[in-house]
């Protein structure tokens, strides 16, 4: 497993499913794929091999994310990691046995990986020379049906389902994942006789097809998509993001088409950011998808292009309505004579179909002018009947400054003078749909606590502690040290009590260091060593985000770490030097003098070792 794990980066693994930039100390940081959010607090740590996000308190290593972000279990994710690695993994006895039990999305994606190869065969076979014509006849040569894996399903009843089988499929296997479907003497073909386009999730694995009629005797719908499986919801998956993925993150701009030969013209023409819905209108599940690529900077731009039918605008206007989800600008791209992206190529070349991508029309501006020309602006009625529909969706846009200015531009388009009464509007509108929406005094989260936790095992499952104590913050950073730079606070963190730790999850974690052998000569799998030690899965996930969470020191050095080290046991001594001056009181005058002496030898003892302490600093430790 540990091979596993060292074999293939945390990074490379996160990589697949969203843009990571630097966050300094050799750390990552990109938009968390567990939780939504605007700014990145999800962070990955290469050298540890360890993520934790600081919204969601999600972390743990390579096998914890895949597991969580593809639903798998253990035993599928190692197996997912060895294969990507090309590590040959061994099966003990009486363990996991991958021809008894394999994991149910493996089985289905490998089912999916087989069929896709079958039909990519069939390609080439003289049934399929109307697939070959279709694909010549839209611009589209044979690199290009290759590059996008483009293949075709025999007309026969049962030609894949029987190819399956004899790959050691079951039949439930087959229904299952969407490749065949219940026939009156058991399963055939779900696709037959039509040219098959292989959906692939972020990762790259074939979940699911799109098949295109290609014959007048077929009776089905024009596209056919594999319907919903374990592994294929169509409101999850985007076509071509797995060829498209690299290039959105890098120039922080996608670009959404309707269909799959428009992503293959788009991707043909240079336009390497194109994607589409696969049968289902763009919604906010593969919104998150792209904002996590898109890592929401100022600089990020999502175009659409729609057909100018008015389909294609009721798509402009539906996309419209979860344009605030965006931190990114959305525009709208409508070609010439509405041509869509696979046409305009076949019409004007390339260089039309690159020059449609560029961001033009806001979609704001769009969606504003479809509600606009349905009035006569001619007269007041007319004007006044516009404003009436156009002002609510104006009054939608969440950024206030941005709501002044596009009321600004309305006022313009219904050719009304008096703009601040338009913006006037806007702004009431808004502000009353604020208040029926609002809520009340806000509401401690479940999972989050109070600044005092009661005990270890309590350990925080919400946000890390607050850290406006000196005292936690302190000793915040010394744990920090302990996991990520043993070296530096060795051997004098060994001595440190758990009691020196007030804040109970940080003792917690204290005790994980102890109990897996200290600090000092820590060996290479050290943190995995710690992170095995804790009682739960929520002391585990907390050392985890102490281990990756950036040191707040501009040079982490020894000074620092004996800074850090002095403070916490200083505190430490003059909490009890108050403990002892408490007993001292109530003993008073008339105690045992024994005892006595005992507690006044110990107070000066205490005194003398926190005045060397604040003289000495590191030294005296």
């Amino acid at each position: 497993m540990k091979a596993v794990r060292d074999a293939v980066p945390i990074d490379a693994v996160v990589s697949e499913y969203l843009q990571l930039r630097n966050a300094g100390g050799g750390n990552l940081k990109g938009l968390c794929p567990f939780h939504d959010e605007k700014s990145p607090s999800f962070q990955v740590s290469p050298s540890k091999g360890l993520f934790h996000c600081f919204g969601c308190q999600e972390g743990g290593d390579t096998i914890a994310f895949v597991m969580k972000i593809d639903h798998l279990s253990f035993s599928e994710t190692v197996e997912r990691l060895a294969a990507k690695a090309g590590i040959t993994l061994r099966y003990e006895e009486g363990g996991y046995n991958p021809g008894h039990q394999r994991g149910e999305r493996i089985r289905l994606v490998e089912a999916h990986k087989v069929a896709t190869q079958f039909y990519i065969d069939q390609l080439d076979s003289p049934e399929a020379e109307i697939g070959r014509k279709f694909l010549a006849e839209r611009g589209f040569d044979q690199a290009a049906a290759a590059h996008f894996g483009v293949g075709y399903s025999p007309a026969g009843w049962d030609h894949l389902t029987r190819f399956l089988r004899g790959k050691g499929f079951s039949d439930k296997e087959l229904i299952v994942s969407g490749l065949s479907q219940d026939g009156r003497r058991g399963p055939i073909d779900r696709f037959r006789g039509r040219l098959m386009w292989p959906i692939r999730d972020v990762g790259g694995d074939v979940v699911g097809f799109g098949a295109r009629k290609l014959r007048d005797d077929d009776n089905g719908p024009k596209y056919l998509n594999t319907p919903e499986t374990p592994i294929y919801k169509k409101s999850q998956v985007l076509y071509g993001i797995d060829l498209a993925k690299k290039d959105i993150a890098k120039v922080s701009r996608a670009v959404v088409v309707e269909g799959y030969t428009d992503v293959m013209a788009c991707h043909l023409a240079g336009v390497t950011t194109a994607i589409a819905t696969c049968g289902t209108a763009f919604g906010g599940d593969h919104i998150k998808i792209l904002r996590r690529l898109l890592m929401d900077n100022g600089s990020a731009r999502v175009i659409f292009t729609f057909d100018g039918d008015a389909a294609g605008q009721k798509a402009a206007l539906r996309a419209f309505e979860d344009d605030q989800k965006f931190a990114a600008e959305t525009y709208i791209a409508i070609a010439p004579d509405g041509m869509d992206p696979c046409d305009l190529r076949l019409a004007k070349g390339d260089a039309a179909v690159a020059e449609l991508a560029e961001p033009r029309t806001p979609l704001f501006e769009f969606a504003l002018r479809q509600i606009v020309k349905r009035y006569d602006l001619e007269t007041p009625a007319g004007r006044a009947a516009a404003l009436d529909e156009a002002a609510p969706v104006v009054a939608r846009i969440k950024n206030i400054g941005a709501q002044h200015e596009v009321a600004v531009q309305l006022a313009g388009m219904l050719g009304i003078l008096d703009t601040q009464f338009v913006v006037k509007r806007v702004a009431q509108l808004a502000r009353w749909a604020r208040d029926r929406g609002g809520k009340g005094p806000a509401q401690q989260q479940p999972g989050q606590r109070g600044y005092d936790t009661p005990a270890p095992q309590a350990a925080p499952s919400g946000p890390a502690l607050n850290l406006r104590s000196p005292a936690h913050r302190t000793e915040r950073e010394l744990l920090k040290l302990a996991l990520q730079r043993p070296e530096l606070v060795s051997p004098a963190f060994d001595a440190y009590g758990i009691d020196e730790f007030t804040a109970p999850p940080y003792a917690a974690v204290r005790q994980c260091v102890q109990d897996a052998g200290g600090a000092t000569g820590a060996p290479s799998d050290y943190l995995d060593t710690v992170r095995e030690a804790a009682p739960n899965d929520t002391v585990r996930a907390l050392v985890t985000e102490l281990a990756v969470e950036t040191i707040f020191a501009k040079t982490i050095d020894e000074v620092y770490a004996g800074a850090q080290l002095v403070q916490v046991r200083l505190r430490a001594v003059d909490r009890r030097i108050r403990d002892v001056q408490g007993t001292l009181a109530r003993l008073g005058a008339h105690g045992d003098p024994e005892q006595l002496a005992a507690v006044q030898n110990e107070l000066w003892v205490l005194t003398q070792y926190g005045q060397s302490l604040r003289n000495n600093g590191a030294d005296a430790l």
